[in-house]
This record gives C-alpha cells, structure tokens and sequence, in this order.
C-alpha cells in the first residue's frame, strides 16, 4: 500500500484546502494509505474522509514560546520528524510555506517531495527570501503542479520541466445536473466565493449598482463565508453607501451551492488575482453563463474562450463588468449557449479526470 502525506497550514475553507481535501479522499478510496499534516487547526474547515490520518506537525505549547527563529527550526523539526515516523512514499505540499517546509525538513531524506503553487506568483513568489529559496529549495522538489501556464512560466527553467500542469477538481455534485429553462431562472446574478479582498466583490457591488439601473427587477446575491480580513464590513458600508439593501444580499456561506446558484441568471466573478478559481469552475459545469475578470495568473483564461463558453473583462474595470452582465442580461440566447458550453468543464475537470492525472504523476515520481 502506497503512503502520502500531504502538508499544508490548515484544512480552513479556502481554494487550496478544497482541493487537498478532496484529493486526499480520493487517494483512500482508491486504497492508498493518506495522512495530512497541519500546521494548525482552523475554526471553520472542510470535512476529510474517514479513512485519512489528520496529524497536527505545528507548534507546541512549550514552542509557542520561542522567538522567531526558534518557532521555524521548531516547524521544520516537527515536521521532519512526523516523516520520519511515517516515511511515506511521497510528500505533496501545497502553497508557499508548505512548499519551503517540506523540501528543508526532507533534506537529507530519500522521501521524494511534490509541491504546488495555487496562487499568482507575482507579489507571493518573488520577495528577496524567494529568490534565495526558490533556486536552492525548488532543485530538490522531485516535482511541480501548477494550475496555469502563466504560472509555471514565472519560475525557472529546472522547475518548469518536471511539473505539470493540472485543473482543480469540481465537485461531483456541481456535474451533470439538468440545465434549467431560461423561463424557470431566477432574476438575479449570482456570485459565490469567501468574502476576501483579493475577490473584489466591491467591484461587483458597484458594477451591479450600475446594472441595476437598466435593470431594476434583478438582484445580486453573494454567498460566501466570512475570511474575517475585513472584506465583509467594507461590503457591508458600501451597500449602505449606495442604498442597495433591497437588490443586493450578502447570502453567507452554504453548503449546498449546487441548489442555490443553479437557477441564477448570470454567474459573475470579479477577482483581482486567483490561482485557478474553485468557484468560477462549478458555476460553469452547472451550465451558467459566466462574466469573470482575466485575471492572473490566467485561471479563466485557462477555461474560458471568450464568447464561445463565457465572457471575459479586464481586471478592476467597473464598467467593462457591468457591460458583460448586462449584455448576458438582455441576450438570453446568447446566455444559454454560453452556460451549455461552460457544462462541459464537468468533463474535463470532473473529479476522476483530476485524480487520474495525480495519480499517474504521482506514480511516475515514485518510479524514480
């Protein structure tokens, strides 16, 4: 029986912690012994199957108190040697720290590590201590998964060659569900996502307010939880701010999405930066047509052709957005073609693709 360990700081409701969360539970169905080591425990986080190994590789209470560089030699320590305990086939780490952590606590060890990147690199890859980490670090990851080609372009040319690229798994629950009639949609415009500053749904706030003009019998709903960053009161003021109380509603976050968006009229996303949007992805495959921002490192770009299966506007371009949801609005043909070919994400990007993909990888890793 084959053993993972996948690393990362916490299991708490975001792209990342999705994905490893339903990847893992894969990986154990499919017989593979997975254990997932945190650096914390989160307040609000996602649900691991039965079968997998939770293990807690951060600070301790005695370690809590030492200064920084104590507390990261203790991460390193303790996360070294829960491997060594376990000495699993393969480490996959995702997200930046997770990504130094596990290729310096493995130094010295034959254990081969395989890292992720989920975000834009740019403003999270290229401080001064990356450009030390990543060429003495990065050499000795036995591979790379990113979720762009614009990503993986961002790093050096040794990286670039052993890693691959692969989307982020949908849901099953978001696949293969009947697309409603356009006569049974819901008059509103529908966005899902934590409520974080990087998905500048203050963007979409304002781009619906001018939306609403045109078109006063819709609404917007937002669902999504709280990422306590403050993003929530700011949205909050302006709504106030711009008297939508009664056409704009901040939905929180909800557990079954697949009913609550499916009759929407348009999907919109409204990110400033994001590495391949989890939300984005399940608005397509439940045949919503989609307006989102071509956004780095280029995640809708990677699915969204332009007016064949949704639209895509500039970043931070208020009335570009506003213009896609009218226009998706007001031609509801147009609207309907594009939701029946954003469906066929589902296929591409359904859950044993994606898995298929890691495992072979993964296996081939192992191999060498």
């Amino acid at each position: 029986m084959r053993t993972i360990v996948f690393h990362l700081n916490c299991l708490e409701r975001g792209g990342a912690e999705r994905v490893v969360a339903n990847l893992s539970g894969q990986f154990a169905q499919n017989g593979y012994k997975v254990w997932i080591a945190t650096e914390w425990q989160g307040e609000d986080e996602y649900e691991i199957d039965s079968r997998i190994s939770r293990v807690h590789v951060g600070l301790n209470k005695k370690q809590e108190h030492h200064g920084r560089i104590g507390k990261f030699i203790d991460r390193i320590w303790n996360l070294r040697r829960f491997i060594k305990k376990v000495n699993p086939d393969i480490v996959i780490a995702f997200a930046r720290r997770a990504n130094y952590r596990a290729l310096t606590a493995t130094i010295g060890m034959k254990t081969p590590v395989l890292i992720s990147i989920r975000i834009n690199p740019i403003g999270f890859y290229d401080f001064l201590s990356d450009k030390i980490q990543i060429p003495v670090l990065f050499r000795r990851a036995a591979g790379c998964v990113f979720q762009t080609q614009e990503q993986r372009e961002f790093f050096p040319e040794f990286i670039q060659k052993k890693s691959r690229i692969i989307l982020n798994p949908i849901n099953e629950k978001f696949i293969g569900n009947p697309i409603p009639d356009d006569k049974d949609r819901e008059k509103a415009v529908v966005h899902s996502g934590r409520l974080v500053d990087f998905k500048n749904q203050l963007l979409l706030i304002r781009a619906f307010v001018r939306v609403h003009e045109k078109h006063p019998d819709y609404v917007l709903k937002i669902y999504g939880p709280d990422s306590f960053d403050g993003t929530r009161e700011q949205l909050e003021a302006l709504i106030e701010e711009t008297d939508s109380e009664h056409y704009v509603f901040l939905m929180g976050g909800s557990s079954q999405l697949e009913k609550d968006l499916i009759d929407g009229a348009v999907a919109a996303f409204s990110s400033d930066y994001e590495g391949m949007p989890n939300a984005m992805l399940e608005a397509m495959a439940l045949g919503l047509p989609v307006v989102a921002t071509d956004c780095p490192p280029g995640g809708p770009r990677m699915v969204i052709r332009h007016e064949k299966n949704g639209l895509l506007v500039p970043i931070r371009d208020e009335m570009a957005l506003a213009d896609a949801i009218n226009r998706l609005i007001e031609d509801r043909r147009l609207a309907a073609r594009l939701g029946a070919e954003a469906a066929k994400i589902g296929e591409a990007a359904g859950p044993q693709c994606i898995f298929e993909q890691w495992k072979n990888y993964i296996e081939e890793i192992i191999a060498k």
